[in-house]
């Protein structure tokens, strides 16, 4: 998609670009009713949409779909640009243009969201650019539940559920060795083939063992008795429950 040309028909290497002046002058005018200069305005900016795109490309969508998903967050973003606020159109755009495709993302998402919820996060994110605006800092998720009315839990459980989802093997740091992958960081250190293994080799030393040297062994090292505790519970000296002690974990250790 990065070296793509020609996207929805659109060659994009022949787009016109405009300087910020042009652009000013342009938004004057279209303000002031020109659907003709509105028209090549947007396709002056579709290399805009297109810088966005590629931030998605590993999302496995067809980059055609997302390039019209854009188009539509740059024409949201020029009917509500406001020149008073003296920024420039591309700072205004290129969030409106992520949120569009964020929006198309999270609507055609294989993981299913409940329309409630999705409509409680929806909110939630309108409530919080509202208060960003009011406040001149982004808002705390305490701000945003008091301003909806809602419990915290409910605007948390909201947003987590529209979380973009990322592939395990999305890379979160490279640096000329090997990346570091989502997978390393949230891999089962204590599930893996060697323990299962060890386990199953426990289990079946256990078996080898008396009734008497099991129980012990289960008030030792799964109960945290000591072996006093133990001697005074089955009746035998502490010296006793040593060597019995001592003797099943040789034996375990030989089987195992």
């Amino acid at each position: 998609m990065v070296s793509k040309v020609e996207i929805c028909g659109v060659n994009t290497s022949k787009l016109p670009v405009y300087k910020d002046v042009e652009m000013k002058r342009m938004i004057e005018q279209i303000k002031g009713g020109d659907n003709e200069v509105r028209d090549e305005f947007i396709r002056g900016n579709l290399r805009l949409v297109l810088s966005v795109i590629q931030r998605f490309s590993n999302r496995g969508e067809n980059p055609d779909d997302l390039f019209q998903v854009g188009c539509i967050g740059l024409i949201k973003a020029l009917d509500n640009f406001d020149t008073s606020h003296n920024v420039r159109f591309s700072t205004y755009a290129v969030p409106m243009i992520i949120g569009e495709i964020r929006r198309y993302l999270r609507d055609n998402n294989s993981i299913r969201v409940s329309r409630s919820l999705r409509d409680t996060a929806y909110k939630a994110l309108q409530s919080k650019e509202k208060l960003s605006r009011e406040l001149q800092r982004e808002p705390t998720i305490t701000e945003i539940a008091k301003d909806l009315d809602l419990p915290r839990e409910e605007i948390v459980l909201a947003l987590d559920s529209i979380q973009d989802p990322i592939s395990l093997f999305e890379p979160v740091f490279h640096d000329d060795g090997d990346a570091i992958y989502v997978m390393d960081q949230v891999k089962d250190t204590k599930n893996t083939d060697e323990k299962w293994m060890e386990n199953i080799s426990l289990k079946e030393a256990l078996k080898k063992l008396t009734n008497r040297e099991k129980h012990i062994l289960t008030m030792r090292f799964f109960e945290g008795k000591t072996q006093m505790e133990v001697a005074d519970e089955i009746g035998i000296s502490q010296a006793q429950v040593s060597r019995l002690e001592k003797n099943a974990l040789k034996y375990m250790r030989k089987y195992v």
